[in-house]
């Protein structure tokens, strides 16, 4: 028999029995579905932090050095532009550019009320949306553009200064000599509760962006950017760097410099990804396992419920090879089918749960289905059916005509 013509048979026997092909391909449908979803957000993942950390640009490497002070609270940065002059004079031929990064999440003093506080500040470039309003109003693209000297405060911090959140608004906090006077309170289940920094969980304050960095910040920040010819020993020349900045920096004496490996950071958060994927996709793999027992068992019914069909075959000039392919095309056929539901429903799940996943500092996260990921699906359904499908198949095969006709 040819090949189109066993893949005709294998469909319409599955179409005789709809509802237990269905029952059957569930397990199947579970399992892939699971596993497509766990590697769609693991995937994810990795390709957000690459994006956002690696070497995006081609022909070029960047690296970062920050600046870590002694007081998480001080107002005084690691880099002016009188390093970024030192570091040009001294290994300016070593690198293209270097630049000053301006962090949009940092920790700072700022005056409220009488007292001066150490809060964690959340310098706004664009209008939020998923805000959830106390008081006040938000902080609008206008206010952003102007430059205007506002603010909103959280919940917690509204209560504990002024009492009540209402009292809160119209009242003013201060920092590096600008006065922003408070516009709104926002409460828990904002997305500024996604936001933090290494030392405090949740934003207190959001100002605009532009706003706080004019004037004696805009030349000052915490951490710099190098940028490196493609084929450049970027690590060890960022790492002299550091050592330098270490005896001669603006605020050596008041914290410490140093370089992160960006790449090898990501290689191993990476590498920790796919340890965490990998396991979870073993349990769920655990259900294609029971799935197959399930494909086995409906072949076995079905080659006993076809047994004279089995020997009409024979009696025409079948051959035992062409009943079994039959029969393994059947599971597969099964399989398969069950694989690419799965497949499609894993990748829907994968993009409807990644964004509901926070890595902190508002990076947002979107699912990376992969061809590889829909090759997996669809070897692995193959591979369920052929494993399964062999025996009931062989059984098939192995009928005899004489004990048919008897």
């Amino acid at each position: 028999m040819k090949f189109i013509e066993l893949l005709r048979t294998a469909f319409q026997s599955l179409k005789t029995n709809r509802k237990r092909s269905f029952l059957t391909i569930i397990g199947i449908m579970i399992g892939i579905a699971a596993v497509i979803t766990i590697l769609g957000m693991g995937d994810g993942v990795k390709k957000t932090m690459y994006d956002k950390f690696g070497n995006s640009k081609q022909g070029q490497q960047t690296t970062e050095i920050g600046y870590s002070s002694v007081d998480m609270g001080s107002t005084i940065h690691g880099f002016t532009e009188e390093d970024i002059a030192n570091i040009k004079t001294e290994f300016g031929s070593e690198f293209k550019d270097v630049k000053i990064e301006h962090d949009s999440l940092i920790n700072s003093k700022m005056t409220i009320g009488d007292e001066e506080k150490s809060v964690s500040i959340n310098l706004e470039k664009k209008p939020e949306k998923s805000i959830n309003l106390i008081a006040g109003r938000e902080i609008t693209k206008q206010d952003l553009q102007m430059k205007e000297p506002v603010a909103m405060i959280k919940e917690s911090l509204a209560k504990k200064e002024f009492g009540t959140a209402q009292n809160a608004v119209g009242t003013s906090i201060s920092s590096n000599e600008t006065t922003y006077r408070i516009i709104g309170v926002y409460g828990g289940g904002s997305k500024y509760d996604q936001y933090g920094t290494l030392s405090a969980k949740g934003t207190d304050v959001v100002v605009p962006y532009k706003l706080y960095y004019d004037g004696q910040n805009a030349n000052e920040g915490d951490v710099i950017k190098l940028t490196f010819p493609q084929d450049a020993p970027a690590s060890k020349v960022s790492k002299k760097i550091a050592k330098y900045l270490e005896k001669n920096g603006s605020a050596m004496n008041k914290g410490t410099y140093a370089y992160y490996d960006m790449e090898k950071e990501l290689k191993a958060f990476s590498s920790q990804i796919n340890m965490i994927t990998g396991f979870i996709s073993l349990i769920a793999a655990i259900s294609l396992f029971i799935a197959g027992i399930g494909v086995m068992n409906m072949m076995y019914i079905s080659v006993s419920e076809r047994t004279q069909e089995i020997g009409i075959r024979l009696a025409v000039g079948a051959t035992p090879t062409n009943i079994m392919l039959q029969f393994l095309i059947e599971a597969m056929v099964l399989t398969v089918t069950g694989g690419l539901i799965g497949f499609v429903l894993g990748a829907g799940l994968s993009h409807l749960l990644a964004p509901l996943l926070s890595l902190g500092g508002g990076i947002k996260i979107k699912a990376h289905v992969t061809l590889n990921a829909f090759l997996l699906a669809f070897g692995v359904s193959s591979a369920v059916g052929l494993i399964f499908g062999i025996l009931p198949a062989r059984q098939a095969a192995n009928k005899n005509l004489i004990d048919i006709l008897r």
